[in-house]
């Protein structure tokens, strides 16, 4: 997934907003777990953890979801922001994500 950069989603000192990171993991990992279940699916977040490890800068972020495990009710990601600028990619968060199906 991608957010591009606007004046719109940064904090007081120019950084993308860390509620902007955190909401495109969960997106990514919600995504990465839609992939393991039926077309007519939906999934929600249980519970996700990130960790900010360096400010939010770039053109834009990207971010990856991973499943670790899918079990019968809840599906476990791993997630990854990076801040892309140009060629340059840096890792600007990690976390993990808990999801349920509803049946």
């Amino acid at each position: 997934m991608v957010l591009p950069s606007r004046p719109e989603i940064t904090q007081q000192h120019g950084y993308i907003h860390a509620g902007a990171t955190s909401a495109i993991a969960d997106s990514a990992g919600g995504y990465a777990a839609l992939t393991l279940f039926p077309e007519t699916a939906d999934v929600l977040t249980v519970e996700y953890k990130i960790n900010l490890l360096a400010p939010a800068t770039g053109d834009h972020l990207e971010a990856e979801g991973t499943v670790v495990k899918a079990g019968r009710t809840l599906t476990v990601c791993r997630l990854e922001v990076f801040g892309v600028t140009g060629a340059q990619r840096e890792l600007i968060a990690t976390g993990q994500q808990t999801l349920i199906c509803p049946r």
